[in-house]
Parts: C-alpha cells; sequence; structure tokens
C-alpha cells in the first residue's frame, strides 16, 4: 500500500467519526424509547385487566356497613351504590367533550344517608344545557339511590388551568378544590373520591346524560416499540450502508 492509499484511507475513517459518533448517540436513544413502550404496554394492560376485573362486580353498597367507603374507594372503577339527597345548587360544572361535542359533565353533592357528602359526576350535558334552569326536570329532589364507578381524584397536567370558581368553571377532577367550595362546614364530609354514574337509569329528561366513565381505553404500545426499535435498526443500516460507500471509495 503506497502512502497516497494510506492517506486516501484515512481520510475515508476520518469521515466517518461524526457520522458514527451521531449513530451511537441515537441508537441508545431509540432503543430506550422502544423499551418505555413496552413498559408501557405491561403498565396498559394491566390497567384495562383491572378495570374489566372491576367493573364486572356488582354494585356494593358504599355506607354499609357505614365506613365501607374506606376500602371501595380504594378501588378505581369499583361499581357501588349509595342513596342521598343531591345538593343541585352547589353542582360543579367541568369541561369536557363528548362524540366530538364541547360541553360540561355536572358534578353534584349528594348528602349521603350515612352522613357523607360524595361528588357524583352525573353526566354530560352540551352547552346549549349548561345552566341548571334549562335542564329542570333532572334536578330531582327528594331520596334517590345512585349506581356508578368509583373514580380516584385527576392529577393535575402540566397545562391544566386553576378552576374559575366565579365562573363555576372546572378544567380537571379536582376534588380537593372541588370539596373547599363548599361551606366550611361540609368539608370535612367529603368523601376522598368521585363517582361516575351510570347511564341507567337515564335522569328525567335524558340530561345529565350518565354513564360517561371511559373505559375502551386505547392501548397501541406495542406498536409505537416496534416503531422505535424498527427506527433503530434503519438507523444502524443507513449508517452501515453510508460507512461502506466511503470505504469503499476510499479503495477505490
Amino acid at each position: 500500500m503506497t502512502g497516497e492509499d494510506t492517506a486516501t484511507r484515512r481520510t475515508g475513517l476520518r469521515s466517518l467519526i461524526w457520522p458514527a459518533a451521531l449513530t451511537l448517540a441515537m441508537l441508545p436513544l431509540l432503543v430506550g424509547l422502544g423499551v418505555w413502550q413496552l413498559q408501557r404496554l405491561a403498565w396498559k394492560e394491566g390497567l384495562i385487566a383491572a378495570i374489566t376485573a372491576e367493573t364486572g362486580k356488582p354494585p356494593a353498597p358504599l355506607e354499609e356497613p357505614p365506613e365501607a367507603w374506606k376500602a371501595l374507594g380504594q378501588q378505581e372503577y369499583r361499581p357501588v351504590s349509595v342513596a342521598g339527597r343531591f345538593r343541585h345548587a352547589d353542582e360543579r360544572r367541568l369541561f369536557a367533550t363528548e362524540d366530538g361535542e364541547a360541553g360540561w359533565h355536572i358534578y353534584t353533592p349528594l348528602e349521603t344517608e350515612g352522613g357523607n357528602i360524595l361528588f357524583v359526576n352525573r353526566g354530560f350535558v352540551p352547552e346549549a344545557l349548561k345552566e341548571s334552569a334549562s335542564r329542570a326536570a333532572g334536578e330531582v329532589e327528594g331520596r334517590v339511590a345512585v349506581q356508578g364507578l368509583v373514580r380516584k381524584p385527576a392529577v393535575r397536567g402540566w397545562f391544566d388551568p386553576d378552576p374559575d370558581t366565579a365562573r363555576n368553571v372546572w378544567y380537571w377532577r379536582d376534588l380537593e378544590a372541588m370539596a373547599r367550595s363548599l361551606p366550611e362546614a361540609d368539608r370535612a364530609r367529603v368523601l376522598p373520591f368521585f363517582v361516575d354514574a351510570t347511564a341507567e337509569p337515564a335522569n328525567p329528561g335524558g340530561w345529565p346524560k350518565g354513564g360517561v366513565t371511559r373505559l375502551d381505553i386505547p392501548n397501541r404500545h406495542l406498536e409505537y416499540a416496534l416503531t422505535w426499535f424498527g427506527l433503530a435498526g434503519t438507523l444502524l443500516a443507513v449508517f452501515a450502508a453510508f460507512a461502506w460507500t466511503r470505504l469503499r471509495a476510499a479503495h477505490a
């Protein structure tokens, strides 16, 4: 090999330094994202299995015995039943969409027969029925029996704004703030979870429309994992082809 050949070969190898460095930097990231999606897949499958198992159970009395709620309230999506009287004047409206339509979920405090206060998500109303006076038939008075699913308070997202209590506008399931919005004497009686009312029996007049709990949780994490692993493989293939081309040209 002549000196010129050696110099050309060194030039070819040097031309691979930055592409190799970038490949080595990107490869663990792409593989790591694929592994993370596999972890998310396992978590999502466990969540779906838990939801299926819980929602398949018959409704359990929330206050029989009186403190049954302490155990039932730890079981997300657990069907429960409870009786009491709604405090419609204290309903809270959470911005929501159903089937692409903007509207509100109506959270109404229920004075339970056991002396507790339970915020019940009675269901969805469109913007035109935001005010309770526009759906007076659904403002049921007297004793009611409610069936629904236990839901834990939401975790606030990065972009979730504070509630506008003056306008009764809420943006996430902030149970602590909803409890604080009640008279001070009531706050200690608020149960530490929500109940999403079932669709049946329907409220008089059809509103609010119950059964809003989302149970068909999407699960595309395997697809995402394969995408990241595929990108990692493609990156290696592209670098290998690039390196082979450069080294071949250096030997030509």
